[in-house]
């Protein structure tokens, strides 16, 4: 390569930017092998039982790892590389869910939103990006941001859409029945427990911490996730909400693992892009783990949409940072500086 020299550091740098994704319960299911042959990453399905109660056929696992794709292009993008993306490139091994091959950018200059163009701001998003389940201000979002949160779902496959007063309630029942059924559910509850964070000075322990659960709506409209499975004051404090959510429905025409990979990298461009505009989102994903409820929610996205994610949007506090694993523990190439970012 030319433009950029493929060096251990920059390496490491483009994982950091992969694994800053978010997943659900913070699991972060990927792991990383540099092929020394073809110069590609290739991400796995982190080994092991995973969410096997709340995520029986792994399509959450997908949009997280599609979520850590779609960081790694933008790393790429940035220092100067056109990523080629490969989806589910050897059907032989069903644990391979994608391979991006770095590549020299063409010898004429792309165009806006095309491949090899970095994304103005998307790279630097990616550092400052944290799930906030904190109250947002009761506004409702410009026209602009919409129309660019929905323009960056859209380059990758999918569709945002942005439901009004009727559905965004329906949306907001069906959350609600999600959560109740998960804490009434004593394997999900177990396993929801399981991702907390006990002790945040011990190397390794990379669940939620507490500070990163939130508080609970004491309206009781907006149906924050508890994932102690104890909805108890001394644990989840509670305060009162914005009273009009803003709601947003990301979905995709088809429902197969493609479609969840390219829903996980529509989800986080959503989420850099909004992050560029400094709006905070969290993710309601309660219904969508169950698939009468999955169905139900579906009605937002259209006769032929399948309902991917539900996101909540507005102005209010960043978020705390999450732990991540360390470099060595998610990939096959040793790290230069053995640290994360």
């Amino acid at each position: 390569m030319q433009r950029t020299t493929l060096d251990a550091t920059i390496l490491e740098t483009c994982v950091s930017a992969a694994v800053a994704a978010p997943s659900i319960f913070n699991a972060q299911p990927w792991r990383f092998r540099l092929d020394p042959d073809t110069v590609a990453f290739e991400v796995r399905a982190a080994p092991g039982p995973g969410l096997r109660h709340t995520d029986p056929v792994g399509r959450a696992l997908h949009l997280s790892v599609g979520a850590c794709v779609l960081n790694l292009r933008v790393a790429m993008e940035h220092f100067g590389w056109t990523p080629l993306t490969r989806l589910l490139p050897r059907p032989e091994d069903p644990d391979l869910l994608a391979a991006v091959r770095p590549t020299e950018p063409g010898p004429t200059e792309p165009g806006p939103g095309t491949p090899g163009r970095p994304d103005t701001g998307l790279y630097d998003a990616i550092w400052r990006r944290h799930s906030s389940r904190f109250p947002y201000a009761d506004v409702p979002l410009p026209d602009d941001v919409r129309t660019a949160l929905s323009a960056a779902a859209r380059a990758e496959g999918a569709r945002l859409d942005f439901p009004g007063p009727a559905d965004t309630a329906a949306l907001l029942d069906l959350t609600a029945r999600g959560e109740r059924r998960s804490q009434r559910d004593a394997d999900r509850a177990t396993e929801s427990r399981r991702w907390v964070r006990r002790d945040p000075y011990r190397p390794g322990d990379t669940g939620l911490p507490p500070a990163a659960i939130g508080p609970q709506d004491a309206r009781e409209r907006v149906p924050m996730r508890d994932f102690t499975a104890q909805r108890r004051p001394e644990r989840l404090a509670a305060v009162p909400f914005e009273r009009h959510p803003v709601l947003a429905l990301l979905s995709t025409e088809h429902d197969r693992r493609t479609d969840w990979l390219r829903a996980g990298q529509a989800l986080e461009r959503v989420l850099l892009v909004a992050t560029v505009h400094g709006v905070r989102a969290s993710l309601l994903h309660q219904a969508l783990e169950w698939p009468d409820l999955r169905d139900r929610t579906r009605a937002g996205a259209g006769p032929a949409g399948h309902a991917q994610m539900v996101l909540r949007l507005g102005y209010g506090p960043v978020g705390p940072d999450t732990p991540r694993r360390p470099l060595h523990e998610v990939t096959e190439y040793p790290p230069a500086g053995g640290g994360r970012r």
